[in-house]
């Protein structure tokens, strides 16, 4: 079997079953890839596998860090790292499995060595954002970074963000930095697969529609209700501009009725689906394909693993 394995995938194509249904086969244990699982008291929202579904199985970098805190893709490489070598040391196999996929960048391609950022930085952008509008920063981007602003979606805060906030740092692009480094390869290799529809989203929004209304069901509301509560977070912060979490918000500033809030959270999702199916259609390393409920795709995995099955 291979040393470790990815399942990436977009959301609601059923990754984390399959990767549980994995490691209950191989001995293996799971290392969550997913930007929005990391926090703790997000369970509804972020789909979160529950207790019973963990149990007999154990998920690494799930519930690490409270909503207030960030966690960079840099520290999320390094946990990658040190986990891959504690799992196969106690002989079990690593299971990459989520759908942030600058993470699993992070472990295929290595990361660029751009700048951490500092607290004074990051506010200057927030107030940009916040006084002058996205917009306006993506016009200071232009600027100074074209390519950045031609590959970045323009709804795309963070990374916009971000790479405004490197050129702050710096004084260069993100795009010059990246070409004058270029890339750190990770010390493992992984043997990985994708779930993917066959037609673009379409398969996947009437999963999405019904996967977000049973969130809204099983108490969504009152999840993030008490996230606002609290005082201390705010729509700004990573974990509050998680998919679902940021439109629950503004309903719960006054912002948008309860049916808008429902609307643009299904949008947003498959909007977010449509990104990481473009991600893994433009994948550069070697990846297996497998369709969504395909009755074989565990045999499959466990085949191509074993070296029995050709990718």
């Amino acid at each position: 079997m291979s040393k470790a394995i990815s399942i990436m995938g977009p959301t609601a194509s059923g990754k984390t079953s399959l990767a549980i249904q994995l490691a209950h086969e191989l001995n293996g244990e799971i290392i969550s890839v997913d930007s929005a699982l990391i926090y703790r008291n997000m369970d509804i929202g972020t789909a979160k596998p529950s207790m019973q579904e963990r149990e007999g199985i154990v998920h690494h970098l799930i519930d690490i860090l409270d909503p207030a805190e960030s966690y960079s893709v840099a520290q999320f490489r390094f946990d990658a790292i040190r986990l891959y070598q504690e799992i196969t040391n106690r002989g079990h196999v690593p299971i990459f499995v989520g759908g942030t996929m600058m993470y699993f960048k992070a472990i295929t391609e290595g990361l660029s060595p751009l700048p951490s950022s500092t607290q004074e930085v990051r506010s200057k952008v927030n107030d940009i954002i916040a006084s002058q509008g996205l917009s306006y920063l993506r016009n200071l981007l232009k600027d100074v970074d074209k390519e950045s602003y031609e590959r970045i979606n323009e709804n795309d805060a963070q990374r916009l963000g971000r790479a405004y906030e490197v050129y702050l740092l710096t004084g260069k692009s993100m795009t010059e930095i990246i070409n004058e480094h270029g890339e750190v390869k990770p010390p493992f290799e992984i043997c990985q697969f994708a779930l993917l529809p066959d037609r673009e989203r379409k398969n996947l929004k009437p999963l999405i529609t019904e996967r977000f209304d049973k969130m809204l069901e099983a108490g969504f509301y009152d999840e993030v209700k008490k996230l606002y509560d609290r005082g201390d977070l705010n729509s700004n912060m990573p974990s509050i501009r998680s998919v679902g979490y940021r439109q629950m918000w503004m309903h719960l500033a006054g912002e948008i009725t309860f049916e808008k809030m429902r609307e643009l959270s299904i949008i947003a999702t498959c909007q977010l689906a449509k990104r990481q199916m473009t991600w893994l259609r433009g994948w550069k390393s070697a990846v297996t394909y497998l369709a969504l409920n395909d009755a074989d795709n565990l045999g499959k995995i466990i085949r191509i693993g074993n070296g029995k099955e050709n990718l």
